[in-house]
């Protein structure tokens, strides 16, 4: 993680992060949704709860071929 940059002949450490556009949070952003939608049921607001439901399916889909493809990979 720390690369060496050579400044006026002596090492100094940098700090270098990776590019990273994907975080991996479609595993916590699927069970937010997933309890949205549990909490939206409850109080009777089906539309709601079905979106987030959907949204939450698709969420743990994105997680699943990811997490497939970087076993392989």
């Amino acid at each position: 993680m720390y690369g060496l940059t050579a400044v006026g002949g002596t090492a100094v450490g940098v700090a270098t992060l990776p590019l990273q556009f994907f975080t991996g949070n479609f595993i916590t952003l699927a069970i937010a949704f997933f309890l949205l939608a549990i909490v939206a049921a409850l109080l009777g607001a089906r539309g709601v709860a079905g979106l987030s439901m959907e949204i939450a399916k698709w969420l743990v889909l994105i997680f699943l071929v990811l997490a497939v493809a970087s076993l392989v990979l």
